[in-house]
């Protein structure tokens, strides 16, 4: 998965498409974002309390990482998201494997995210 905490995505499916927000927290496993104040679901909640009353509130709920596309912070637009890899160092490791880095690499400008 591409995009994480954090990361500021444009919505590009589904009754939200077109906006854009924040993503709270990602499930790698099931392949979904949860973004702030977007998807959102009412929810009957029953009272706690004695006296009290019952409610509907609006909960966000998780939509598919598909339905979302990163927003470049350097320039600026909706974007997918490529990695590039660079060796740390020369020297290899007891195991025989070089230090690399991994980093995210916005596909329009080229500038590393």
């Amino acid at each position: 998965m591409k995009v994480k905490k954090g990361d500021t995505v444009l919505i590009t499916a589904g009754k939200d498409k077109g906006r854009t927000a924040k993503i709270l927290k990602a499930f790698p496993k099931e392949a979904m974002v949860l973004v702030e104040g977007m998807n959102m679901k009412s929810r009957h909640v029953r009272p706690r309390r004695e006296g009290e009353k019952g409610q509907v509130v609006s909960v966000s709920s998780p939509m598919n990482v598909s339905n979302v596309m990163l927003i470049c912070p350097k320039c600026g637009k909706a974007t997918r998201i490529g990695y590039s890899i660079v060796p740390t160092s020369s020297k290899t490791s007891d195991t025989g494997k070089t230090n690399k880095k991994k980093f995210r690499v916005c596909k329009k400008c080229k500038s590393e995210i």
